[in-house]
């Protein structure tokens, strides 16, 4: 029986492992393959592989790749600074110090986290422009800082600074004030203390997400898009996206920009690597740290204003920026009353109207991602985790590329793959290249929630249920993926709020005519409408946040009562 149970197990791991290994495949390896081969064989959508390199060379020796990525860098590293001066002074006083309302600005600092990027952009722009609401309540324009190489720097940091945040708050508060008391004993000052200590110790928090930080700002593309091009700031990304959708199309030339933003992204990891690689970090050991929170005394107050500010900025000002203009019945009529309506919602939600389709195809695309993605996350995730040999470490190495992809990259890998004239058959131009895009964006993060779930699972479980004669596919769908389900669901969640706003991907790729959100409010801004777009970004920042908050709310009463119910 146990022989009989060993090789039915192993026929099925084989099936899920080679099941994960086609869905990889399609979805993350071709696509980078083909970045690899375009840029080296510029003819192969002919069916050439003549000259190899020819191209390659001629773009990396074009003067102005070098301005691009000198530019993207900048952009990294400057957005990169403003992130952390923001974030560590509120970092460390939420976790060093009892902030008065500590939670409610925990939720007030996410909020930009889940407003799309561009959006916050447009809602500056709508702000600070000349005539602005900025202009138009206090009489100060700011146009010249907004449309500026800091200005978006100062803007890309306030929407990315709380991944800082929460990483540097979660690591100052597991170092605390213990280690800087005894500086203080041997004579240095609070600040000294914490400059000595404290903050070298926090190190690898810091390093973590300030690397998050610049690999979201050198792939951003909407900020850049929409600030940078009125100065004549191109990065590599409006670069990439520049040679595939302007007249002559060059495809060979953004495949081999793709590879050099790639590169940038992968020398910043090992940089990461090499600085957290110089020093011993490690401050647990085997007694139990006590939280030591100390009181703010006269700071309070200055404390609170400052969280307050910070929170106005990130998140109060956007959004009601966002509300006004998708409010006002004409951008010339300004912030008066009788200017004021509901009509940009009433035509936007109009039956029939390309806003409600525009929605209804966002919804189709990331309820249809979450489940294709969850699925294809879990199936990975087990063969990875279940499986035996070598063949696994390359399975997750696929599973964990797209991290290292920034969202035009994966655009430009699926054109590549997809538009070759001799596929007898090809999802593009089709609403499936878009789903193919957002899966290759998306899969990482199912895949590292169903890992982290697996992990717990002890195999005794699936061993005993093939004893009892189950095969190896009906003990995986009745006892593991039951157990994993509820890290699902959230993996999952995330992945639908992200797709279903996603903007590079569907303005490459989208098939001509269809429409997203995120197509659908670029297009009302380049034609003008900016109520009619701003109506749709404001009801997407509620598509997008209050739909996942309230699944999850949902998913974590649910096993609550579960395990209420259990005892």
């Amino acid at each position: 029986m146990n022989k009989a149970a060993t090789a039915t197990g192993a026929e099925g791991s084989a099936i899920l492992k080679w099941t994960a290994t086609v869905g990889l495949l399609i979805v993350v390896a071709i696509p980078c393959l083909f970045i690899v081969i375009q840029a080296i064989f510029p003819n192969i959508g002919s069916g050439s592989f003549a000259a190899p390199f020819s191209l390659f060379i001629k773009t990396l020796a074009d003067p102005s790749l070098l301005g691009l990525a000198g530019n993207t860098l900048t952009l990294g590293v400057g957005t990169v600074v403003c992130a952390a001066i923001v974030a560590l002074p509120l970092a460390a006083l939420r976790a060093l110090f009892r902030v008065p309302g500590a939670l409610i600005w925990d939720a007030l600092l996410l909020i930009p986290f889940m407003i799309p990027p561009y959006i916050a952009a447009l809602g500056w722009i709508m702000t600070l422009q000349p005539h602005g609401y900025l202009e138009q309540l206090t009489g100060v324009n700011l146009a010249q800082l907004l449309f500026s190489v800091p200005g978006i720097m100062i803007i890309m940091g306030l929407n990315t600074f709380p991944v800082v945040y929460f990483v540097l708050s979660r690591t100052f508060e597991t170092v605390g004030a213990r280690y800087a008391d005894v500086g203080r004993v041997f004579g240095a000052g609070q600040w000294r203390s914490f400059a000595r200590i404290t903050f070298p110790l926090a190190m690898p928090g810091l390093a973590a997400s300030l690397l998050l930080v610049f690999a979201m700002s050198i792939e951003e593309y909407g900020t850049p898009a929409a600030l940078g091009r009125r100065i004549g700031f191109e990065v590599l990304v409006t670069g990439i996206e520049n040679r595939i959708s302007e007249w002559p199309i060059d495809l060979p030339g953004s495949a081999t920009l793709s590879l050099v933003l790639v590169l940038m992204a992968l020398v910043a990891f090992m940089l990461q690597r090499w600085l957290l690689t110089r020093r011993d970090y490690r401050i647990i050991g085997g007694k139990p740290q006590a939280s030591d929170k100390r009181e703010l005394g006269i700071w309070a107050l200055p404390a609170t204003l400052l969280f307050g500010f910070v929170a106005f900025l990130a998140t109060g000002l956007p959004i009601l920026a966002i509300l006004a203009t998708a409010l006002s019945r004409t951008i010339s009529g300004g912030l008066t009353l009788s200017n004021m309506g509901t009509d940009n919602f009433a035509e936007l939600l109009n039956t029939g109207s390309d806003g409600l389709v525009a929605m209804g195809n966002s919804l189709a695309l990331g309820i249809t991602t979450a489940l294709l993605a969850g699925l294809m996350g879990t199936i990975t995730a087990y063969a990875v985790v279940k499986g035996r040999g070598r063949f696994r470490i390359i399975l997750d190495a696929l599973s964990i590329t797209p991290n290292a992809l920034p969202g035009v990259v994966v655009a430009v890998g699926i054109i590549l793959a997809w538009n070759q004239p001799w596929l007898p058959i090809t999802p593009y131009n089709t609403p499936f290249i878009l789903l193919l895009a957002y899966c290759c964006i998306l899969l990482p993060q199912p895949v590292r929630y169903a890992t982290a779930s697996l992990h717990q699972l002890g195999d005794n479980l699936e061993a005993a249920a093939r004893v009892s004669g189950s095969g190896p596919l009906m003990a995986f769908r009745r006892i593991v993926l039951p157990l994993i389900l509820p890290s699902m669901i959230t993996a999952m969640i995330l992945v639908f709020a992200v797709a279903s706003r996603e903007l590079v991907a569907s303005l490459l790729v989208a098939p001509i005519g269809f429409q997203t959100i995120a197509v659908f409010i670029w297009q009302q801004f380049d034609q003008g409408s900016m109520g009619l777009g701003m109506a749709m970004a404001f009801c997407a920042v509620l598509m997008t946040t209050l739909i996942p908050l309230a699944l999850i709310s949902i998913l974590r009463w649910a096993t609550k009562g579960t395990v209420s119910g259990l005892h």
